[in-house]
């Protein structure tokens, strides 16, 4: 496996020396990144990520997560996190690929194999690389060397990509993803919900009745899908949107009034405690840092 990761790894270091979410091919991103990381904060899209060479950690609500070549990362759901890359350096940089799940091609292909249990409702995981999962990458990765290959190739592999891991052990969660009927589907509904209002009040009854659960049912399955509470996860949405805003303007006051605080004080103690210093001097600190830093900031998973 270390000789297909050695050539993978090279392959996308052709294409950049930094990262790229669009690439030539479809829904596929690549990073190359020669130094550890602080941890940024970010919202991850349902996507994979496979990391061929270093390793990375991220935080999502109570739960930290790290991985490596050994394994791949899923996230079935938009989820706000803090990542950092943990082990890279100029002679070995962490090195990753990155495939945004479309739900569209998910159901097409559930369509085509038997049924099997949905397992429970997690909005991410971590899984072993099998040798047949690795070798649907490094096709798809592949095709950045043929680039006249990939209208008719890409869609192949990608869907081959995906029925490797419906085949594995988080199998069931890729089938939540595209049950409109799931659990975790019905979460969804009560995220999107809160991503479009999340600077407005909240009320848990009506998201559990978005989501058509009752408030208990709701409470259990949006924290094991999430790994935090609703009202977590719109203040970590605020705090993320806060921080934007803040690196183009320093009026802490007025960023907070904009993503739905209604205490200035409030915001500046839970901004601080989120990302380490207060408002005005952490947005001080991200203007000074160079820009391969901020592109870490949206980086992928």
């Amino acid at each position: 496996m270390q000789d297909k990761l050695d050539e993978m790894s090279r392959r996308v270091m052709r294409q950049t020396q930094g990262l790229a979410r669009v690439t030539a091919i479809p829904r596929v991103g690549i990073g190359v990144v020669d130094r550890p990381s602080r941890p940024m904060a970010t919202v991850y899209e349902p996507m994979i990520c496979l990391v061929l060479q270093g390793a990375k950690q991220v935080m999502i609500g109570d739960r930290t997560v790290r991985y490596d070549p050994a394994c791949t990362f899923i996230a079935s759901l938009e989820l706000p996190a803090s990542g950092c890359v943990v082990e890279a350096s100029p002679d070995k940089p962490y090195i990753a690929a990155s495939l945004t799940i479309d739900r569209a091609i998910l159901t097409d292909l559930l369509a085509t194999m038997p049924a099997s249990p949905e397992g429970q409702t997690a909005g991410f995981a971590v899984t072993p690389v099998t040798p047949d999962l690795l070798d649907a990458w490094a096709q798809l990765l592949a095709l950045f060397d043929a680039p006249q290959d990939i209208g008719v190739l890409a869609p192949l592999r990608e869907r081959e990509i995906l029925y490797r891991l419906l085949q594995g052990p988080q199998g069931g969660l890729l089938r939540q993803i595209a049950r409109e009927d799931s659990q975790l589907s019905r979460v969804r509904r009560a995220i999107d919900w809160i991503r479009a209002h999340f600077d407005q009040a909240m009320r848990v009854e009506e998201l559990a009745k978005i989501a058509g659960m009752s408030i208990p049912s709701f409470h259990r399955h949006f924290k094991a899908a999430t790994a935090m509470s609703p009202l977590q996860y719109q203040k970590t949405l605020r705090l993320h949107a806060a921080r934007r805003m803040l690196v183009a303007s320093n009026d802490a006051g007025r960023t907070a009034y904009s993503v739905g605080y209604e205490s200035a004080s409030q915001f500046s103690r839970e901004y601080a405690r989120m990302f380490g210093a207060p408002p005005s001097r952490d947005a001080e600190r991200l203007r000074g840092m160079p820009a391969a830093d901020h592109a870490e900031m949206a980086s992928l998973a």
